[in-house]
């Protein structure tokens, strides 16, 4: 049996004497560890690595995909094709332990794999696999793939996510103080804690939750018979649940429930905080939400010779050294498309997660005035576009592939495929300028901003998510004015887009090329506004302080 010891590798820290596992369906630790998809993968790495950095007594839980997400390349005609590689991590220790989670009142056979704190330099990461010789095929699919398009696998793999991790500590005899569920993948841990401790208050002192989703449609909802048939509620009937945590219905929210199993919960902005308790505060019987700003952590994510020359203020340095990331990044800019973008030039970057609200083409929608921009050889520009939509989200994928299609004649606008984490590193660090125009209310909090900041990138973004907490216009960002709420959303991209569009034209442009003195002061005081605020640090010890202990 593994001891603690063998787990952590590191004495934690006596402040931290609150121990805390954090369930996560996703983690991006590491570009070579491709058991994440986005934001919420970022996040949960950047949270592990701040932990270990401050000696934290905090263990991560999540899943160990066999074919991660999808791996993002190209069809004969350069369009976006998912395709899926089995992934092998030798550097991962077998536990050794093997245990059985109900699962349509069946075991399913779940093997536990540790994450060395010091193979990447994270707090320990337990990562449990279903695809063991043990199971029959169907079960051993439910760890396949991160967030497969089928219902009952979903469901499966928040089980296994959820009871399967709460079960897993008990077996290595390591009983947190807290549980904390990174958004409410893993709510059914809450169940097996119930039929533990036998009430809903004993659950509650021992349960945190950080929710993620400023929208209804987003917050994921099963029938109660289907949950019920799946072993979702461990040994619950379905009427006890009901009963227990006062929900009526048809149809089980995971949020809802998790919000009614905690003892506190969290957004990740201030502005999120406030979006989210108009969501759900009128619901009897939940607790507490405050907020708890996103962060990202500067000791993986900061070039350190940008750092350096920002600190030092050797505006000089800052420009070689912009120079040499822009010229690492164009390499693979050439490499995938075929275009030799130039150093010298105005270099800006959409890249994210995938997804409609966050409007990749607004820049596009005044077609003329856009091509206007890009045209121009007295101040001229460079766009490039990266991110990765759903597999199964083809409106997504279709609007991916028009961008691709738009940009192919020229020569100074690029699409590129795998926005993994080595990527985004490589944008964030080439780019000048971040842009960042979701519709407003839709970021929960969105962090790639934090680390362009970090690089020597200004971002140019609408006032969403974390965006208020940060941004000073003219001084450390460009703002893009927000349309006036409640108008129909084709009203509101046309009027972001002229505000975007003129932001673009009158201020970013000019000022890079006829201002330098006064962009590097933004880009300065952009970089010495992110850290500490933005530093995952911060978030860490704020979660320890105000979501662990009671």
């Amino acid at each position: 049996m593994l001891a603690k010891k063998d787990i952590f590798g590191y004495e934690p820290d006596a402040q931290y004497d609150t121990a805390a596992a954090y369930f996560s369906m996703e983690f991006a630790v590491d570009q070579a560890l491709k058991i994440y998809s986005g934001g919420l993968g970022f996040l949960a790495g950047s949270h592990l690595r701040s932990a270990y950095q401050l000696k934290q007594n905090l263990v991560g839980i999540g899943i160990l995909w066999k074919y991660g997400y999808y791996d993002q390349g190209r069809d004969k005609d350069q369009l976006m094709k998912p395709a899926y590689t089995e992934k092998q991590y030798a550097y991962l220790q077998d536990t050794g332990i093997l245990f059985t989670v109900p699962v349509h009142d069946s075991p399913v056979h779940v093997r536990a794999f540790l994450l060395k704190p010091e193979t990447f330099g994270t707090a320990p990461l337990l990562l449990l696999s279903t695809d063991v010789p043990e199971n029959d095929y169907l079960s051993r699919t439910i760890t396949h793939r991160l967030y497969d398009p089928h219902e009952t696998t979903r469901i499966a793999q928040s089980i296994v996510l959820g009871t399967g991790g709460a079960m897993l500590l008990d077996i290595l005899n390591m009983t947190p103080d807290v549980y904390h569920m990174n958004e409410g993948h893993s709510v059914s841990l809450n169940f097996y804690l119930y039929a533990k401790h036998k009430s809903l208050e004993e659950v509650k002192k021992r349960v945190v939750f950080t929710t993620h989703t400023p929208e209804m449609a987003g917050n994921e909802e099963h029938r109660y018979s289907l949950l019920k048939e799946m072993s979702f509620f461990y040994h619950l009937q379905e009427h006890e649940v009901k009963y227990i945590l006062g929900m009526d219905g048809d149809q089980f929210s995971y949020t809802l429930a998790a919000l009614k199993f905690s003892r506190k919960a969290n957004g990740v902005s201030k502005l999120h905080g406030k979006v989210a308790r108009e969501m759900w505060g009128h619901y009897p019987g939940i607790c507490e939400i405050t907020s708890i700003t996103n962060a990202q952590n500067q000791k993986y994510w900061a070039d350190e010779a940008m750092a350096k020359a920002i600190a030092g203020k050797d505006d000089a340095a800052i420009l070689k050294r912009k120079k040499e990331m822009k010229t690492a990044l164009f390499k693979v800019v050439a490499d995938q498309c075929g275009k030799l973008f130039d150093p010298e030039v105005l270099t800006i970057v959409w890249a994210r997660r995938f997804a409609g609200y966050k409007r990749a083409d607004l820049v596009m929608q005044d077609w003329n005035r856009f091509l206007s921009l890009i045209s121009s050889t007295a101040l001229p520009v460079q766009l490039i576009w990266a991110g990765k939509p759903y597999p199964e989200d083809f409106g997504a994928i279709g609007l991916f592939n028009q961008i691709i299609s738009r940009a192919l004649p020229l020569k100074n606008c690029a699409v590129l495929t795998g926005y993994e984490l080595e990527l985004s590193a490589l944008l964030k660090k080439g780019s000048d300028v971040w842009l960042n125009n979701p519709r407003m209310y839709r970021e929960a909090s969105g962090t790639s901003g934090m680390t362009a900041a970090m690089n020597g990138s200004i971002n140019l973004s609408l006032p969403d998510g974390w965006v208020p907490e940060f941004a000073e216009d003219k001084a450390n960002s460009f703002l893009i004015q927000p349309a006036p709420d409640g108008l129909p959303e084709q009203e509101q991209d046309k009027l972001e887009n002229i505000s975007l569009m003129e932001t673009l034209e009158q201020t970013v442009v000019p000022m890079y090329y006829q201002q330098q003195d006064k962009w590097l002061n933004m880009v300065k005081k952009a970089a010495a506004d992110v850290v500490p605020a933005f530093e995952s640090g911060r978030m860490a010890k704020a979660y320890a302080q105000e979501m662990y202990r009671e």
